[in-house]
């Protein structure tokens, strides 16, 4: 056996060679927020799939599609590639796909305008996403505290861009 072959399965059979994957770790981030409209009219104003680079204030450019299943869009200067994979006439639900040697966190995203009564409705917002390649609790929460701060900013703003005249 090679010198390198030995010490592989060495390495190997002492566990040291790769270190141990940890098991997914998913977790879910709720938010909803009241607005004082309609939901379809909260849709039409906040619900296109380009509508995100108003209410979360970035751009957003579709590079495949036409806005319904299937659709590509490209955020933040091509730093983020999400496809529509669910789309109901007041939600939508999208994901990222895996990027060759990054850490894959199965993150989907679910918007919906639900109605509340005739004259009000909420617009919730989901997150999924697999959390285990943090190190430790606390980058953990932190991670999901961040990702909840910015989409219940992004919730504000389209509060504020449905109930404007």
């Amino acid at each position: 056996m090679s010198a390198l072959r030995h010490t592989l399965v060495s390495l190997l059979l002492s566990g040291l060679a790769l270190p141990a994957l940890a098991a997914p770790e998913y977790v879910t981030i709720a938010m909803e927020i009241d607005v004082n409209k309609p939901a379809a009219d909260v849709w039409s104003k906040v619900g296109e799939y380009c509508d995100i680079a108003e209410w979360l204030k970035l751009d957003c450019q579709i590079t495949s599609g036409d806005g319904g299943m299937g659709t590509v869009r490209v955020l933040a200067g091509g730093r983020v590639t999400e496809i529509l994979i669910a789309q109901t006439e007041l939600s939508y639900g999208y994901t990222q796909p895996a990027v060759t040697g990054q850490f894959y966190n199965l993150y989907h995203g679910f918007m919906e305008a639900r109605p509340v009564s005739a004259s009000t409705s909420k617009i919730l917002y989901t997150l999924v996403l697999d959390v285990s390649d943090k190190p430790d609790q606390a980058a953990k929460d932190a991670d999901i505290a961040r990702r909840r701060a910015s989409f219940e900013n992004a919730l504000k703003n389209m509060k504020a861009i449905a109930e404007a005249p």
